[in-house]
C-alpha cells in the first residue's frame, strides 16, 4: 500500500519516472515529485507499475516535552502557511500534523542553539489568500506573544506577498519592545536547494543579538548559501518568481547582513526602529479599498466600478499617470476617463497614484496629464510601492478621520517614503 511520502519508481506508457509520492486533488492522477523539486502527473490508467523503494515515515506526536534552556531567550515563531511552514516534509519522508516546537527543531535542530522557541499556528494558507482582517489575527497572536515575555517573533509566510504582509504590519504595529521578522523560502524543504532553515536561523540570530524593533525581512541575500539580509518592511519586492534572492529594496538598501557561517550581523544603515517600552497596536483597517493598474485600452468603467470605495491607489504609468486625453479619433473614450475619476474623488474615495516604475517615483508636475490629475484630486503617492500605498490607505482610513488620512498618506511613516531619491549608477540587481 503506497503513500504520500513514499519514493516510488513508476513505469508508465509515455515512460518511467522516479520520485516521491505526492498528494494528489485529482482521484484519477498520480502525483510525483522529481528529485529536481518539480511535479509531474500520470493518469492511473496509464501507470504500468509502481514500486516503492523507500516507504514514507509517518511523524508521530510526542508527549514529551522539549527542555527550556533557561540560559537563552525566547523566540515565537507564527506560521501562516507557505512553503516554509509545509505540513509535508519530503526530504525526510515524514509527515507532519502540525507546527509544534518538536517538529519545527527536529526539522532545524539549529535553532535550539540560538533561543527556546514557541510556535503557534494562525493559519494554513497560500499567501494569495491574504486579505486585511488577516492582518488583525497576526497582531493579535503578536501581542500574546510579547506578553509572554519572548525576546522576538518571527512570522513565516508565503513569499508572494510576504512584502505586502510586512508592508501592513509595519503599519499596525507603532512601537514594539521585541523585533518582528517575516520570512519565507522560495525552494520547498525537499529539495537540496532549500533556503528555508537559513532564512529561518539568521531571522533567529538577528531577532536575539541586535536591538532593532520594528518589522523587518529576512530573506536570502544572493543565489548562494552565504548572507541573508534584513530588509525595509515597506520598500522590499519579490523581483523574481522561484529565486533564493528573489527579494531586494526598491529606493533603499538592506538594514543589515548576517553571515550564515559566522553568524556575524553587520548593519547597513545607521537608523533603524530601536526596541519601546510598551507594545503599541492600531490594527483596524478600512476594507473597501482597492488598487488598479494602468494598462493601454482602458474603458471609464474600470475606474467607476470603484464607486463606493473608501480609496483607491492608482498604479499608473511613468512619473504617475492615466489615460484622459484624446489626441485622434482612437482615442475618444479616453475623455470619458477623467470625469470617471472626478466623480469617485466627489463620491469622497480617496485616490493616490503610484507608479509602475519600480525605481523612482511619482512627480506630477512635470507633464500638463499630472496636473490634470492633481485638479481632479488626486494625491501623489510620491516613491511608495503601489502594494505598500494600499495597504497604508487602508490603515490610515481604518484609523484616521478622512482629511487626516489624505494628508498622512504623502508623508513618511515607516520609511515608505524615501524623501531624498539618489541617482542610482545600477538600479537593476545583477547576478
Amino acid at each position: 500500500m503506497t503513500q504520500a511520502g513514499d519514493r516510488v519508481k513508476i513505469s508508465a506508457k509515455r515512460g518511467a519516472e522516479e520520485g516521491i509520492l505526492m498528494p494528489s486533488p485529482d482521484k484519477n492522477t498520480v502525483l510525483l515529485k522529481l528529485d529536481n523539486g518539480y511535479n509531474v502527473g500520470f493518469n492511473k490508467k496509464e501507470v504500468i507499475k509502481m514500486v516503492v523503494i523507500v516507504k514514507a515515515v509517518t511523524a508521530k506526536k510526542t508527549s514529551a516535552k522539549i527542555t527550556k534552556n533557561p540560559q537563552l531567550p525566547t523566540l515565537a515563531i507564527l506560521h501562516t502557511g507557505g512553503t516554509i511552514a509545509s505540513k509535508v516534509d519530503y526530504r525526510t519522508g515524514a509527515v507532519a500534523t502540525e507546527f509544534s516546537p518538536e517538529e519545527l527543531l527536529s526539522l532545524f535542530p539549529e535553532l535550539q542553539t540560538i533561543a527556546n522557541i514557541e510556535s503557534e499556528l494562525i493559519a494554513q494558507m497560500w499567501s494569495d489568500d491574504l486579505r486585511f482582517a488577516h492582518f488583525a489575527l497576526i497582531a493579535k497572536a503578536i501581542e500574546q506573544q510579547v506578553k509572554k515575555g519572548v525576546k522576538g517573533i518571527i512570522i513565516g509566510i508565503g513569499t508572494d506577498n510576504l512584502a505586502v504582509a510586512s508592508a501592513a504590519l509595519s503599519f499596525i504595529v507603532e512601537k514594539s519592545p521585541v523585533p518582528i521578522i517575516f520570512v519565507g523560502a522560495q525552494r520547498s524543504s525537499d529539495r537540496g536547494s532549500s533556503d528555508a532553515g537559513m532564512n529561518l536561523i539568521c531571522a533567529a540570530e538577528f531577532a536575539i543579538k541586535t536591538d532593532f524593533a520594528g518589522v523587518a525581512i529576512c530573506m536570502h541575500e544572493s543565489a548562494s548559501d552565504k548572507n541573508c539580509v534584513i530588509l525595509p518592511a515597506t520598500k522590499t519586492y519579490k523581483l523574481h518568481a522561484s529565486r533564493r534572492d528573489a527579494f531586494k529594496p526598491v529606493n533603499d538598501s538592506p538594514l543589515a547582513k548576517i553571515d550564515y557561517k559566522t553568524k556575524e550581523i553587520k548593519y547597513l544603515q545607521k537608523e533603524y526602529p530601536q526596541r519601546a517600552d510598551k507594545l503599541l497596536l492600531q490594527p483596524k483597517m478600512e476594507d473597501k479599498v482597492g488598487l488598479i493598474k494602468i494598462h493601454i485600452n482602458m474603458f471609464p468603467e474600470q475606474f467607476s466600478f470603484f464607486q463606493g470605495y473608501k480609496g483607491l491607489i492608482i498604479e499608473g504609468t511613468g512619473l504617475g499617470h492615466t489615460p484622459g486625453q484624446a489626441p485622434n479619433k482612437e482615442s475618444l473614450i479616453h475623455k470619458k476617463v477623467y470625469p470617471a475619476l472626478k466623480k469617485l474623488v466627489d463620491s469622497g474615495c480617496v485616490v493616490v497614484m503610484t507608479t509602475q516604475c519600480l525605481f523612482g517615483g511619482v512627480n506630477m508636475n512635470v507633464y500638463d496629464k499630472g496636473r490634470d490629475l492633481q485638479e481632479l484630486g488626486i494625491i501623489s503617492g510620491k516613491d511608495m510601492l503601489a502594494n505598500t500605498a494600499l495597504v497604508k490607505l487602508s490603515w490610515l482610513l481604518g484609523n484616521f478621520p478622512k482629511e487626516q488620512a489624505k494628508k498622512l498618506i504623502g508623508e513618511n511613516l515607516r520609511g515608505e517614503i524615501n524623501p531624498r531619491l539618489e541617482y542610482e549608477e545600477e538600479f537593476v540587481t545583477k547576478n
